[in-house]
């Protein structure tokens, strides 16, 4: 049996993440051009998600059935070493998340490897897996390869392609792994934007910097994304002066998300800002600086005030919604 691509599963409301599915994406293609195969690892509430992962590239699903689909650490990294030593993986790919981000360091430690954190591409040169991720602030670009195996990594949304096929057959082997006692306990959860639409799914983003000069210009920014259907994010400056919830940055530091439209006003478009949303297919810059760095980076650009420019493109979107 061919050492596997072992992608690490997140679920919400009971099905794989959209980042999720990128990753699997990702895998089969890389292991498509190297004659190997695909493993998943699912920690679910949900068993029946395995349908999904398998139609989204994988070949054999290890499942471990969860009290709570949201993580926790020591089981997680106890489920996943006892996985990684069944499937004898040659990488584990993980989304670039808080869980991903916790959990692959540790397995690495653990599997006596090494580990890539925030990738943003892999792919095979001569049969070995490169992994590009960004460096010094987002201004630069390191490749990299692994002398040990597994290699793992963290990767970030829009470094695969998810293609699902119904019809795909694979195999799903249950799992039960010995881990110890939690050492913390989970008293409560909380989101901050209860309900509000998620920034990796968004396909349409209204984001806002440092230029709207305060917490009043998010509300001006909210007006427009609920005509467009879209979720509001932040660069790092409003999250750090709480003008805006921490869950809204984007950027090196925050989330990567790759939308079709991406709206960026009042950011200044730093290389630690477009990190995380620079493979967004159409960037549209509004900001009252004519040589602000974000106008190389975007496809349209309007300079002026944005509380003038904003509410009037709110307006006019309005109106033709009602044609």
């Amino acid at each position: 049996m061919p050492e596997p691509i072992l992608v690490v599963a997140e679920t919400r409301d009971g099905a794989p993440t959209s980042l999720t599915r990128e990753l699997l994406g990702l895998a089969r293609a890389l292991a498509d051009e190297s004659a190997g195969e695909v493993a998943a690892l699912l920690i679910s509430t949900d068993p029946h998600a395995a349908r999904d992962l398998i139609a989204h590239g994988a070949d054999r699903v290890y499942v471990s059935e969860s009290a709570a689909e949201d993580y926790e650490g020591e089981r997680w990294l106890a489920i996943a070493g006892h996985v990684a030593k069944l499937a004898s993986p040659r990488a584990i790919l993980a989304g670039h998340t808080a869980a991903g981000a916790d959990l692959v360091p540790r397995l690495a430690f653990r599997l006596e490897s090494a580990a890539a954190t925030g990738c943003v591409g892999i792919t095979i040169e001569s049969g070995t897996l490169m992994f590009t991720r960004p460096c010094y602030g987002g201004n630069v670009r390191e490749t990299i390869s692994f002398t040990s195996i597994p290699a793992l990594a963290t990767v970030k949304a829009g470094a695969g392609t998810p293609k699902a096929d119904e019809a795909r057959q694979g195999e799903v082997i249950p799992v039960i792994a010995d881990h110890p006692k939690p050492r913390t306990r989970v008293v409560a959860r909380e989101r901050e934007t209860a309900g509000a639409m998620s920034l990796e799914d968004a396909r349409t983003i209204v984001a806002g910097g440092r230029g709207l000069e305060g917490p009043d210009g998010f509300r001006v920014l909210e007006d427009l994304a609920g005509v467009l259907d879209a979720a509001v994010g932040a660069s790092r400056v409003p999250c750090d002066l709480g003008w805006c919830p921490h869950s809204w940055q984007i950027g090196l530091t925050g989330k990567t998300v790759t939308p079709d439209l991406y709206f960026a006003i009042g950011i200044s478009g730093a290389g630690h800002h477009m990190a995380g949303c620079g493979n967004a297919r159409t960037i549209v810059a509004i900001n009252s600086d004519p040589e602000a760095a974000i106008f190389r980076d975007a496809r349209f650009g309007v300079v002026g005030d944005y509380r003038k420019i904003v509410p009037a493109l709110t307006k006019a979107v309005t109106e033709l919604k009602k044609d």
